[in-house]
């Protein structure tokens, strides 16, 4: 006859015997058994927003790039996006450095500027250069970053920085990226009248000085770096990131003084996407191959390369 002994069975499925010892386990803490850690679920992103010349707040979320970001803020005003020339961030004003790129601090307060008037200009190129710095929004409008001084825009009163260009010469631009813009009109041949149709901003109300000076608008000014960003993606979705270190971004800000030198254009947005290729590269050969393969519509030349190289990853101490 067969002993039941105490190892003569087999202990039923799921009890803590299963693990071979072949023991009772200890019993549980006073606490009670561990609960199943949940799964870390994705923060609830909302950002504040107002129409630059002067709206109630609204408040938006569940955008990944600037066009998804348009979209929502136009239907929070029951607007159309193309209504949107672009964004500044933390205030009303139309200022370029505060021009909302690829990136928005966590608490940065979105502050979207419309169409306002429509003008033509007359431009003679009595030079190579017309002084002027272009950026586009991301959703199809360039506009005038800047106007250089002494330049021949410069000495045309009627056409200020934050303009959209519309058309030239009566050929609609809307829908073309900034280097696009910029080398149509350099191409321009010198000593013949070209004209631009511009859109400038809509105006603000003569209260929005008061309203900017509320609880919501006192982050005019801030700067966000360092503290995490909601990073904005041409594809995939919106990644929540730290916000650049002073490195990087002065590494950004030379890559696009180079943009500005060498092309008329300024986007942080791509200067920070080349620096991250820098970084990422052996040398200035493999950022070349790099460049070509992510940005090849650019066409940029190899001594700009060099250079791009070079502001993106300067020598550290002790390098040559």
């Amino acid at each position: 006859m067969r002993r039941a002994g105490r190892h003569g069975r087999q202990p039923p499925q799921g009890s803590p015997m299963e693990n071979g010892v072949g023991q009772a386990p200890e019993p549980p803490a006073a606490e009670g058994p561990l609960e199943p850690r949940a799964p870390r679920t994705r923060p609830r992103l909302v950002f504040h927003t107002q129409l630059a010349h002067g709206s109630p707040t609204g408040r938006i979320e569940g955008f990944t790039n600037v066009k998804e970001l348009y979209a929502k803020i136009a239907e929070v005003f029951g607007i159309s996006p193309t209504e949107i020339l672009f964004c500044t961030l933390n205030t009303h004003k139309v200022d370029m450095q505060k021009l909302l790129g690829g990136q928005i601090g966590l608490e940065d307060f979105i502050f979207a500027h419309v169409r306002g008037e429509t003008k033509e200009v007359e431009v003679t190129k009595t030079e190579d250069a017309l002084g002027l710095t272009i950026t586009d929004n991301g959703a199809g409008y360039a506009f005038i970053k800047r106007i250089k001084e002494g330049s021949i825009i410069n000495r045309i009163q009627a056409v200020c920085v934050g303009d959209s260009i519309e058309a030239i010469n009566d050929h609609s631009i809307v829908g073309c990226r900034h280097y696009e813009v910029a080398r149509m009109l350099r191409e321009l041949p010198r000593a013949q009248p070209f004209t631009l149709r511009l859109v400038q901003p809509k105006k603000a109300f003569d209260m929005i000085g008061q309203r900017t000076r509320s609880s919501k608008a006192l982050g005019e000014g801030r700067v966000s770096s360092g503290k995490e960003t909601l990073r904005l993606r041409a594809q995939g979705p919106a990644m929540l990131e730290d916000g650049p270190g002073p490195s990087e971004d002065e590494a950004r800000r030379r890559v696009d003084d180079l943009l500005e030198s060498y092309m008329g254009i300024r986007d942080s947005e791509l200067a920070s996407t080349m620096v991250e290729v820098a970084q990422g590269s052996a040398g200035a050969g493999q950022l070349a191959q790099g460049l070509a393969s992510l940005l090849g519509d650019f066409a940029f030349p190899q001594d700009f390369v060099a250079e791009v190289w070079a502001a993106a990853c300067p020598p550290r101490e002790g390098q040559e």
